[in-house]
């Protein structure tokens, strides 16, 4: 639904400034930008009159976007605008979202003084499911994936979140080119929205994070560093939001990263095998897979950055029909072969994507050997995870994994002259999770 400034009934219930302002505090959900009253109200509350059940938004006003400061800070919402006046830029607000009921009760106090969250690595696309299908994965370690500490920190001011470290164990050279800005850290605009999404006013948060993924790499790190310092800040003040409020909150971080997809986000939230049926209205669908299924995937990782942005413009812009088809039927094949537990079919679909694995494997120096490596060594499926420059391939059961893996490493290393290491992965079907906590300080 679109709604205009004829829609809107302004209410007397006043809300605090997060950030710089004066504008009007923002809820979860795809956020509705509408100009502020002629009078001069810091934040107010619009109630929109042409729902069947009146739900009422908090909206931003128009100087939000220049309301980024130097850091600490909160991030403002980045979900995309559907204009119908030039002069009035308008978001569409489905149904579907619900602003949490923390957010329209007092400020929630805090459960701990500190909170470390992880989030799992996640293999977007999955072939033929460009945008719209996703799973996470992990290891026995927690070596793949992110991890935030959030902190309570009185020395900041209230409603805002920090950056105190990026840390790096595996890369140390990574760390240096993550920014500790937060509106420029994936992990910041997170944190930021989950604060917004939870009403908090009187505390400020810090973050601590531990990159365990490489930038550019195909496994969600960026959706990681978001869904793990979402995680942390709800934990952090009692776990308030649901998980569908939680991806909307990495969504911003997405947005303002790699662009306005949830197939890495939803995953590293919610784990296992996810579904995005729809952008708007927004709507998950999390596949069950069988317990007894033993999904492994095979990771390997050429030494090669393919930055997001560059693998989605090499992208057609135009498909032939009969392409479409044959996607969208293995799409569903694979949808259908995650429901029955069926690896084997999970790998024959993965393998089948004909629109965009063949625009960007060109761009991975040996990725087409490498595929052809990994299915003559018994792999179940092989195709690019997410923008690559990972190739994933899926066995069932880890007894092959090693194999495949040796056989993959040494096709990028002939066919494309790039190092390559190589991980094994389980399905991961906890998605982001608190793994410590520390009490309040009396």
């Amino acid at each position: 639904m679109v709604v205009d400034r004829a829609d809107l009934q302004w209410a007397g219930s006043p809300l605090p400034v997060v950030g710089g302002g004066p504008y009007l505090l923002v809820s979860v959900g795809p956020y509705v930008a509408i100009p502020t009253p002629s009078r001069p109200v810091p934040c107010a509350l619009a109630k929109v009159k042409t729902f069947s059940q009146t739900k009422p938004i908090l909206a931003p006003t128009p100087k939000m976007a220049a309301a980024t400061t130097a850091s600490p800070a909160t991030a403002p919402s980045p979900f995309p605008s559907t204009t119908r006046k030039p002069s009035l830029p308008i978001l569409r607000l489905s149904r579907k979202f619900k602003l949490p009921a923390a957010s329209l009760s007092s400020d929630p106090s805090p459960a701990f003084q500190s909170v470390t969250a992880f989030a799992p690595a996640t293999v977007a696309n999955l072939g033929p499911g460009f945008d719209f299908l996703g799973c996470a994965v992990a290891d026995a370690s927690l070596s793949l994936g992110d991890t935030v500490t959030a902190t309570l920190d009185p020395a900041l001011p209230p409603g805002t979140v920090a950056i105190s470290a990026v840390t790096s164990p595996a890369r140390p050279h990574l760390a240096a080119r993550l920014s500790r800005d937060p509106l420029r850290n994936c992990a910041g605009i997170a944190a930021a929205a989950a604060l917004r999404a939870l009403g908090v006013r009187s505390h400020a948060v810090s973050l601590a994070l531990a990159k365990g993924l490489p930038l550019g790499s195909g496994l969600g790190s960026s959706a990681a560093s978001a869904a793990a310092a979402a995680k942390a800040v709800d934990a952090l003040f009692g776990s308030l939001l649901t998980p569908h409020d939680l991806v909307l909150a990495g969504l911003e971080s997405e947005k303002a990263v790699s662009g306005f997809h949830a197939d890495n986000i939803a995953p590293a939230i919610q784990g296992g095998f996810v579904l995005v049926q729809s952008y708007d209205p927004f709507t998950l669908v999390q596949l069950p897979c069988p317990p007894a299924l033993r999904l492994c995937f095979v990771l390997v990782t050429p030494d090669f950055e393919a930055p997001t942005a560059k693998m989605r413009a090499a992208l057609p812009k135009k498909i032939d029909i009969g392409h479409h088809v044959r996607n969208s039927s293995q799409a569903a094949a694979l949808v259908a072969a995650v429901l029955q537990g069926n690896a084997a079919g999970i790998g024959s679909a993965m393998s089948s994507d004909g629109i965009v694995e063949p625009t960007r494997a060109p761009l991975i120096p040996g990725m087409v050997a490498v595929k052809a490596a990994a299915l003559e060594a018994g792999a179940l499926g092989c195709t690019i995870s997410g923008a690559g420059p990972t190739a994933v391939a899926v066995i069932e059961g880890e007894e092959n994994g090693e194999e495949i893996a040796r056989r993959m490493v040494d096709a990028f290393w002939s066919a494309g002259k790039l190092k390559a290491t190589a991980t094994i992965a389980q399905l991961d079907r906890a998605g982001a999770r608190v793994i410590s906590t520390s009490r309040l300080l009396k």
